[in-house]
Parts: C-alpha cells; structure tokens; sequence
C-alpha cells in the first residue's frame, strides 16, 4: 500500500465516509430543492424553516433570532429578514419580540408548516426508517454518535473558516 493510501482506502476509510456523506448530502439537498419548489419556496426558506424547527433541540433555552438563522445559514441580513417576510406571510413562522429586551427578536415555527413540511416528508421518514431497521439500538447510537461529533466539526470548520 502506497504511503497516506490507508487513512483513504478501505471499507471504512476516509474516502469511502467521503463518498458517502457527498452522496447522503446531494440527495438532502435534491428532496430540499423539491420541496421548495413544490412549495412555491425558496431553497433559503427551506433552510431557514430547517434551522429554526431543530433550534430548540439543538440549542434548549436559547430562542433561534434572525441574528442567529443569518449566522446559520451564512447569509446577509437582508436575504434573512426577505426571507422572514416571505415565511411569515405564508404563516410558516412568527417574529415575536422578547418581553425582557424588546430590541430581541425570537423566530418561531408554525403548525402549519410543520403539517406541509410532514406531508412532503413522509416518504423520507419512512425510508429513514426502514435504513434505520437494519441496525441494533447500539449500532444506532454509534451512528448518532458520529454524526453529532461530524455536525460539531463542521460547525467549528465554519465558525474557523468566517474568522479569515
């Protein structure tokens, strides 16, 4: 084996997790651009409705703000407070000012979304569950386990990288 070729090659090496987190990514990212488009939405807006359901699950106690989906998502303010404006006058979410600071803005998402989002996702969650069914529970926490520890490495990534 040529020198640096086994961190790469092998059922279980780096290319073959890079292959597979490509292909995983691309098809994410093909079900979002359909959606979208189904839902007469941006691609942005899907993200943004994304970021802000999955905030209180990732970040308990810490209300998602347009401050925060714009660091999220990696956007202008302008594309986040467009896309707020679009979201929220199609009743997807609500701006709500925080009564300690009124200055503070929380995002919250709203049943309406969570049904659209539900009937166009099903056929995912349920292939998520059939992948699912093929693994011990043990199996399942390693795998949470490495894609909680993939997520955090690539948040840093991101927050190293906007520090150029």
């Amino acid at each position: 084996m040529a020198e640096g070729t086994e961190e790469t090659e092998g059922p279980a090496g780096l290319r073959s997790f890079a292959v597979e987190l490509r292909r995983m990514n691309a098809e994410f990212n093909r079900i979002a651009h359909e959606f979208a488009h189904a839902s007469g939405l941006h691609p942005t807006d899907v993200q943004a409705l994304v970021t802000i359901m999955d905030a209180p699950l990732r970040t308990p106690g810490r209300p998602m703000t347009p401050g925060r989906l714009r660091e999220e998502l990696n956007v202008t303010s302008g594309a986040v407070t467009a896309c707020l404006d679009r979201l929220e006058r199609l009743g997807h979410i609500t701006r709500t000012r925080d009564p300690a600071d009124r200055r503070v803005v929380h995002l919250r998402y709203e049943p309406s979304a969570m049904t659209m989002g539900r009937a166009y996702f099903r056929p995912l969650a349920e292939s998520t569950e059939a992948a699912r069914a093929g693994f011990t529970e043990e199996e399942l926490r390693l795998v949470l386990r490495f894609l909680r520890a993939m997520n955090e490495e690539l948040s840093a990534l991101r927050t190293r990288d906007s520090g150029r």
